[in-house]
């Protein structure tokens, strides 16, 4: 692996985006969901936004000034959180093959990633979060767990403010880099301050498997770990893991490396005593029910949340499944009847608020977004109800989990902007990024004589 350069400049063609305004809106007659106890739901509701913030949400509101936005036959919720997904890997996906194990997620990322310039960072990035935007993510979690250099952050990072998403950006190691090789500190503090309070991301550390499960990321002991993760404790930073078994559980418990601030990803594989040891320590967990279905284990999701640990929703990546936060939910309803046989109670409403405020609690911006609450930052979707597979709904929190789909999102808001609207983009050029995105494939694939 090269050696890291020092903080750069990001990339020259990745031009600064051009946002939309924030301004004054209300939406009428939608069926609203709020994810807020104190406010509840209606059947036919308003919500009134001005200046990114939710000013109020109920029935015939006032709003003098503010554009009326027709919500009728629409679910109006909260954006879908997002809490783990590895954006840098999202061009890939022309070279993955499903039935070929050579050209499968791991042996692909590993294989390329090591070549990925910032330039390639920023587009794979940029890609992923257009993906998300389309399908009513709000808010996602960069697990970018190939930080090649201070450069590649930064162009990852910019990518995350051009996009206008709200979002945590988990700085980690580089594809390749030595188990005894640690992290660049000094570069996460540099990061650190260049965010400084903005109010749309945070910043956090993942961490590198230390059970070696996953040879393809490489793997760290417990004495790295403790340098590690005491380095970014020292910084206030949240850290996060690949777990998926008992054995790393028991050597973060030994190590006394458990907290609330850490995030475990991919519920397989635990044990009772894991799930005590869990809840105890405020630890959360953020499962990929969409690509975990097909891995060795059973996803222990409800077993945890029956002992109290809190549970979100994530996308993992999208180079072999599409981001659909409903076919996630669905998914979770599926799994915990096939194997609780409905033992374990898992009501549709609490399965959307695994994707919404539950997420925003996993990422500590419960206060900020999540719910449709007064005073909150509007970060909202409106989801239409007259496709031929929704219908003339019932619940709707049934039909969200057991019948919508991404196209069925008609308005995205993040931050009280308008950033997709009518299944269109408002904000940025979806052919651009995917011919971007073509050049850097070829170009990595011939870096790596990869056929």
């Amino acid at each position: 692996m090269p050696p890291r350069a020092g903080a750069q400049p990001a990339p020259a063609a990745a031009a600064q985006a051009t946002l939309p305004a924030r301004g004054a809106f209300v939406i009428r007659g939608a069926h609203v969901l709020s994810m807020d106890p104190a406010i509840g739901d209606f059947e036919s509701g308003d919500v009134h936004v001005r200046d990114g913030a939710i000013v109020a949400v109920g029935p015939r509101l006032p709003a003098d000034g503010a554009t009326a936005i027709d919500g009728r036959d629409m679910i109006c919720m909260p954006g879908f959180v997002d809490t783990h997904w590895h954006h840098w890997t999202t061009l890939l996906r022309p070279v993955m093959r499903a039935d070929d194990p050579k050209k499968t997620y791991f042996p692909v990322t590993l294989a390329l990633g090591v070549h990925y310039t910032p330039e390639d960072s920023y587009r794979a990035v940029r890609l992923g979060l257009a993906e998300a935007l389309s399908a009513g993510v709000t808010t996602s979690h960069n697990w970018a767990h190939n930080v090649r250099s201070p450069a590649h952050a930064d162009a990852e990072v910019k990518a995350m403010r051009d996009s206008g998403l709200r979002g945590r950006f988990s700085y980690g190691p580089a594809q390749g880099m030595p188990s005894t090789q640690m992290m660049d500190f000094a570069d996460i503090a540099r990061l650190k301050r260049a965010i400084g309070d903005d109010p749309l991301l945070t910043l956090g550390v993942n961490s590198r498997n230390i059970d070696g499960n996953n040879t393809s990321r490489g793997a760290i002991n417990a004495e790295m770990a403790k340098a590690e993760w005491g380095k970014a404790r020292e910084l206030g930073l949240p850290v996060t893991l690949h777990t998926s078994g008992s054995a790393s559980i028991q050597l973060l418990k030994d190590a006394n490396l458990l907290g609330p601030d850490v995030q475990l990803v991919h519920p397989l594989n635990t044990n009772a005593a894991d799930w005590d040891v869990l809840a105890k320590h405020g630890v959360h967990y953020s499962t990929s029910p969409l690509g975990e279905a097909g891995r060795t284990g059973q996803m222990q999701f409800p077993e945890m949340m029956q002992a109290g640990v809190l549970v979100s929703m994530s996308i993992d990546n999208v180079t072999a499944e599409p981001c659909d936060c409903f076919a996630c939910m669905r998914m979770l309803q599926t799994i915990n009847k096939h194997r609780t046989g409905g033992k374990f109670k898992l009501p549709t409403k609490k399965l959307v608020e695994m994707a919404t405020i539950d997420g925003a609690r996993d990422l500590g911006l419960q206060a900020t977004i999540g719910s449709l609450s007064p005073g909150k930052r509007a970060d909202l979707i409106l989801v239409r109800t007259t496709a031929p597979h929704m219908g003339a709904i019932g619940d709707p929190y049934d039909a969200l989990v057991q019948l919508a789909r991404p196209s069925d999102i008609d308005l995205v808001v993040v931050d009280g902007r308008i950033l997709h609207r009518n299944r269109q983009f408002t904000a940025l050029d979806h052919s651009k990024l995917l011919a971007d995105a073509a050049q850097s494939v070829a170009a990595l694939k011939a870096k790596a004589n990869w056929s």
